[in-house]
């Protein structure tokens, strides 16, 4: 009587304190989220969500993950929250009001629209990236919310023929958008009302004699592009310039743009 006594004790200490520590897990983790801003929400922890976290994490970003299968987040070392990202209730849990974006990344084409249109119905505002298998999904999620959609097998398939085509090339983007080994990077700068470089001409504006940074792009308000711009190039609230140069040149260029240089 003793020994079964003694053995039960044991199993219900081990019942109630595993229990216990998932329960305190789960209630600190809630409030971290809560305490979160300007996060991302990364939807399925398959190939490509893990990918996008671990350039999240590079680039210091914080972010959320969403996944239905507990096991396949067991051992994630980033907030998670377990459900269905379809449902509204997880996308709140997720911070959904308080993030800067949102990655569908599921495995099908019709989830990833499912939690697209979920998603823009809690917030028409939130920037979204979907993952797409088929190119024929790419307008539905468009139409369904998706700010941006992305094809990875497309990609995959351009990035090796630009390898076989342009592989210097090809290697110096790789290099600028991925190595942080290296200092030259790009970076986008958005231009908004308080800014002191607006109502400027490019040649008006010294960003390359103060900043260092080099505009290699803008792209206007209306989603066009302007590659090289010229000289004669009016910067006005809106447009995103996109600049490449090291971290200090780009910090200099977040500066003076903010009128802070």
């Amino acid at each position: 009587v003793g020994t079964v006594l003694y053995t039960f004790s044991v199993f219900l200490e081990v019942v109630i304190e595993g229990h216990l520590g998932n329960l305190v897990g789960r209630r600190r983790m809630d409030r971290e989220i809560a305490s979160m801003s300007g996060h991302v929400i990364v939807c399925g922890w398959g190939r490509v969500g893990r990918s996008v976290a671990r350039e999240l994490a590079a680039e210091k970003k914080p972010f959320v993950v969403v996944e239905l299968d507990p096991v396949r987040v067991a051992d994630v070392d980033a907030p998670v929250v377990l459900g269905d990202a379809a449902d509204d209730d997880v996308l709140r849990k997720a911070g959904i009001a308080r993030a800067d974006a949102l990655v569908a990344a599921l495995t099908t084409d019709a989830e990833n629209l499912y939690i697209t249109m979920s998603a823009r119905a809690v917030r028409d505002d939130l920037f979204i990236v979907a993952r797409a298998r088929d190119e024929s999904s790419s307008s539905k999620l468009m139409r369904g919310g998706a700010n941006r959609v992305v094809n990875p097998q497309e990609i995959g398939g351009a990035r090796m023929a630009a390898f076989v085509l342009q592989p210097n090339v090809a290697e110096f983007a790789d290099v600028v958008m991925h190595d942080r080994n290296v200092e030259l990077r790009l970076e986008e700068v958005p231009l908004s009302d308080a800014s002191p470089l607006c109502g400027q001409s490019l040649r008006d504006a010294p960003i390359r004699a103060e900043s260092g940074a080099l505009v290699v792009a803008i792209r206007e308000a209306d989603g066009t592009f302007r590659s090289n711009p010229a000289p004669e190039t009016l910067l006005a609230a809106g447009q995103v310039v996109i600049a490449i140069g090291n971290a200090r040149e780009l910090e200099r260029l977040h500066a003076m743009v903010q009128g802070t240089l």
